[in-house]
């Protein structure tokens, strides 16, 4: 006579039914992983999965916002995802990518332009990143064409009748710059310095609003990257100087600082950062579509419009060369007598 289902059941051993849940324990287990490794690989191959925020520390409209701008769309082309602009002005250009580093996720969707100032400001004052330890660089883009200009009326029809001005009139003779302690303020400060001259320093948010400045009669001379360029071929503005190693191809005319016996000069490359701790497989998405970005027909023509030369840089040279930087321009800034005070 067949046992009750029951019987069959308690027949079993504790040995037994132990033996039957490890068994399916293992099944089970073998099962997820299987099915985890291919998942976790696909999510890997699907960044981006969204649009990208590029943060650009400067306000809309000048030389930095028209170059990033570009490449944004150009590299977004090649991720197959936008790529946003968002203008975050303020600090000289610090306070974008300082903000990225307190605030965002490392997970690739919110990257920064890291302008040279980033690399001087905390030799100057407290602030709340570390220049190096907390971001990811990830490549190195270009650096800009500094000059001085002045509104098209001024008095100053050469570089060094300006200077000559400040030589009589100590500390009267004003210029603006992007803010305290960018590459325009300090490399002003640098040619006062070695002219033996006290210049007047009025420091802006960015390109845009300095420029209007200028034109408005607010301030008598503006230091600045290349965003001036089509003023200057409009007669708007008249550019005395340039920072350079050598003459501009576009500006042939203008002599530069260092010619002039100024010994200043200055280039302020700059790059593409994220937050620390990002996936070395994210960085290097990152990598490869804004470098081919960089070689595209379009944005090479932009830089020629910008009097900008290409400065690649691999994700390492970058942090490299940014960890050199930092040490060199403690001493600038020490020597400058700009340094925090201890």
């Amino acid at each position: 006579m067949p046992q009750p289902f029951a019987s069959v059941v308690s027949s079993r051993s504790p040995t037994d039914e132990a033996t039957l849940v490890r068994r399916r324990t293992l099944i089970a287990s073998a099962v997820a992983a299987a099915f985890a490794a291919p998942f976790g690989a696909a999510r890997a191959q699907a960044f981006p999965s969204k649009p990208i925020t590029l943060i650009v520390p400067w306000p809309a409209g000048g030389s930095t916002d028209r170059h990033h701008r570009l490449l944004a769309e150009l590299a977004g082309k090649n991720l197959g995802q936008s790529i946003v602009v968002e203008n975050k002005p303020g600090g000289g250009g610090t306070t974008g990518p300082g903000t990225m580093a307190l605030t965002a996720r490392p997970d690739g969707y919110t990257i920064a332009q890291y302008p040279m100032g980033m690399l001087r400001l905390p030799h100057m004052q407290k602030v709340p990143w570390d220049p190096l330890k907390d971001f990811t660089f990830i490549l190195g883009v270009s650096g800009y064409t500094f000059g001085l200009t002045v509104r098209a009326d001024s008095p100053y029809r050469t570089f060094n009748e300006y200077i000559d001005a400040a030589r009589k009139s100590p500390g009267k003779i004003d210029y603006g710059s992007t803010g305290v302690g960018t590459s325009p303020h300090l490399l002003m400060e640098e040619l006062a310095a070695n002219a033996k001259v006290s210049l007047n320093h009025i420091p802006f948010k960015g390109n845009a609003d300095l420029t209007q400045a200028v034109l408005g009669g607010h301030v008598m001379a503006q230091s600045d990257a290349s965003g001036w360029d089509k003023l200057v071929e409009a007669g708007q503005l008249r550019l005395l100087v340039t920072f350079g190693e050598k003459r501009t191809k576009r500006w042939p005319s203008v002599p530069t600082a260092q010619e002039l016996g100024y010994n200043v000069v200055s280039t302020s490359p700059y790059g593409i950062v994220g937050p620390k701790g990002m996936d070395p497989a994210v960085v290097k998405t990152l990598h490869d579509a804004f470098k081919k970005a960089m070689d595209e027909a379009r944005h090479i023509e932009l830089l020629d419009q910008l009097n900008q030369d290409m400065w690649y840089r691999s994700g390492d040279d970058y942090a490299k060369w940014a960890n050199e930087t930092f040490a060199k321009d403690k001493v600038l800034i020490e020597r400058l007598g700009l340094a925090a005070k201890s």
